[in-house]
């Protein structure tokens, strides 16, 4: 029986199979950026510009402009009163919830912080102050805190500041003031944008500037994020959220289109099955069609599914994981039935893979330990997922005595002067002369 969605079913019996792959790929990587020299791009530029410029006047035209609050600067920061107001009346069982993810974030980061190496050659430093981006959905996201705020303070970040647009009710959700609250962040600011990274960036009369920039956000906060970055560090040009699920006959065909849906339902996102049997590949087709009307948000999640997802049937396993490690998703599923974890290990590009049959995409966004905050659109080829380990620096130390000294000098000296350098090798020359 022919399903809706059919079309999303790609077969390596077609001809144009690899051509389809790519392009399903282009769509992904596209989704998550402003074309370099495009209209929109140029419009980025524009107002992070501006924000440097004219500071806060411009954050406010922008807030107005886009998100349809009119505020002054004195409006911009949340009062600790109203920080205090909603962590008081946030529901006890939801509290509950929000304190034993904090608790299984800071447990997992602590553990790989690698901080505490205490090698001689090297001194780990915490960046003094970092920025937040949460976005302003429709629904609130208290999870983005938990998962770029906790890896900040294990860290030992001092200061953390938060920006959200003001799309509640002209201010910022309770649930994200009341999460920011439990974390003791008292510095949060009801804007977003791109306006809101260049105010972060640069630094405003009234929000002073950061070292780094972490957190998610649509094509307007990514790529002010990119134009801002070496002004700042940032933790990646991020995109729609994606899972790419790798499954055979073992896998549950329900189960790996309800992980499917669960990305597709971001709007924009992606979600995508490598198989290997045409058999789970239909159900699953099935399964989605079925499914997706059963969701709040099915018009909206059948575009993804037809714009930015696929379910692609292999002639083998191997190929699949090859074809993974190409796209090299935000989130990779594994469920291979006994085969899970042997094909898992074999995944290099990812930024979080998720194996087995109980662990869909939602344990790791809201209570596993690692961050949620990953790396999209192919840049897991080279980006990871958000740690405490990316809010410390790093500087070398090197200490010589003279004995170290002088049983190095000649070879300093001969490398120094084969590029042309001759002060370099005078340096070390002058303390020979004291031997």
């Amino acid at each position: 029986m022919p399903h809706k969605l059919d079309q999303i079913l790609i077969s390596s019996s077609q001809p144009d199979f690899k051509k389809r792959l790519r392009d399903l790929r282009f769509e992904i990587v596209h989704a998550t950026r402003f074309k370099i020299g495009s209209k929109r791009y140029e419009q980025v530029r524009s107002i992070v510009q501006d924000v440097v410029a004219r500071k806060d006047a411009a954050v406010v035209e922008y807030t107005q402009k886009f998100d349809g609050v009119k505020l002054t600067p004195k409006q911009f920061k949340v009062s600790e009163e109203d920080l205090d107001k909603a962590h008081t009346e946030i529901q006890k069982n939801l509290l509950y919830s929000l304190c034993q993810a904090i608790e299984n974030v800071r447990k997992y980061q602590t553990e790989i912080f690698i901080g505490s190496n205490t090698h001689p050659g090297i001194k780990y430093t915490p960046i003094k102050r970092i920025g937040i981006c949460v976005p302003g959905a429709s629904a609130p996201l208290p999870s983005t805190v938990i998962m770029t705020a906790v890896p900040a303070q294990v860290a030992g970040v001092k200061e953390i500041v938060v920006v959200s647009p003001p799309r509640y009710n002209g201010s910022i959700h309770p649930v994200i003031l009341a999460t920011c609250h439990e974390l003791r962040i008292d510095e949060v600011y009801r804007i977003g944008g791109a306006q809101a990274v260049a105010a972060l960036a640069q630094g405003t009369k009234k929000i002073r500037r950061v070292e780094k920039i972490v957190g998610p956000g649509n094509q307007w906060v990514q790529m002010a994020k990119r134009e801002v970055f070496g002004l700042v560090d940032i933790d990646s040009v991020a995109g729609p959220s994606e899972v790419l699920i790798i499954a055979n006959d073992d896998a549950n065909p329900a189960w790996v289109a309800a992980d499917m849906l669960s990305q597709a339902e971001h709007d924009p996102g992606s979600a995508i099955l490598f198989t290997d049997s045409q058999e789970l590949a239909e159900k699953v087709i099935g399964e989605l069609e079925g499914q997706v009307n059963q969701i709040d948000r099915t018009d909206k999640t059948i575009e993804c599914l037809k714009k930015f997802s696929g379910v692609v049937v292999f002639k083998d396993i191997s190929d699949a994981i090859k074809w993974a490690n190409d796209f090299a998703s935000e989130h990779v599923e594994v469920q291979c039935g006994d085969k899970s974890k042997e094909i898992a290990e074999k995944i290099e590009n990812a930024g979080a893979i998720f194996i087995g049959d109980y662990s869909p995409v939602a344990v790791g966004d809201y209570w596993a330990g690692p961050s949620h905050t990953l790396p999209t659109g192919t840049s897991a080829r080279f980006f990871s997922a958000l740690s405490a380990n990316d809010f410390i620096k790093s500087t070398s130390i090197i200490e010589y005595d003279q004995k170290k000294l002088a049983e190095s000098a000649e070879d300093i000296i001969r490398l120094a002067e084969i590029e042309g350098l001759d002060a370099h090798a005078k340096s070390i020359r002058i303390r020979q002369k004291d031997l």
